[in-house]
């Protein structure tokens, strides 16, 4: 018998290893490719999802740890990509090749879930590990203090 995972609100039934890290069990087995690989280690930020609103590096968690666990990746953040992360996101134009960016929203996303009114200090030390290559930060931190004053209103 498998475990039983509530994934982006669906629950799902693993059948796979239950040691495999969460994040092939998202990319390989369902599909959900908004998570990316980055370094395999939890260092850089790239698989960031939420497991029950904590920003969580589904790199290195084996399925079976989040048994029982509320799992949100970048495609249940929000169905129609609305978020006001998202939306910041577009607006101030933040991705530049891409690729760290569904880690960077769904930190950021946490960060505004437990601080909806965050400094900069407070997002810089939210985002420490998440790792850009293309430098974008200071555009990070404008989306995220954007995002926060949309939800303020």
């Amino acid at each position: 018998m498998g475990l039983t995972l509530e994934i982006n609100g669906e629950t799902v039934v693993v059948d796979a290893d239950v040691d495999m890290p969460l994040l092939w069990y998202l990319r390989d087995i369902l599909k959900l490719t908004g998570t990316k690989y980055g370094c395999g280690a939890g260092l850089c930020g790239a698989c960031t999802v939420h497991v029950d609103g904590r920003a969580t590096r589904s790199c290195v968690i084996p399925v079976a740890a989040v048994e029982g666990k509320k799992i949100t990746t970048i495609e249940g953040l929000s169905g129609a990509g609305d978020h006001p992360l998202q939306r910041s996101w577009q607006t101030l134009g933040v991705p530049q090749c891409g690729y760290c960016q569904p880690g960077q929203i769904m930190s950021a996303a946490a960060l505004l879930a437990s601080n909806p009114n965050p400094t900069d200090a407070d997002i810089d030390g939210a985002m420490s590990g998440n790792i850009c290559r293309c430098g974008t930060y200071p555009r990070i931190r404008a989306a995220i203090h954007r995002a926060a004053g949309e939800q303020a209103e």
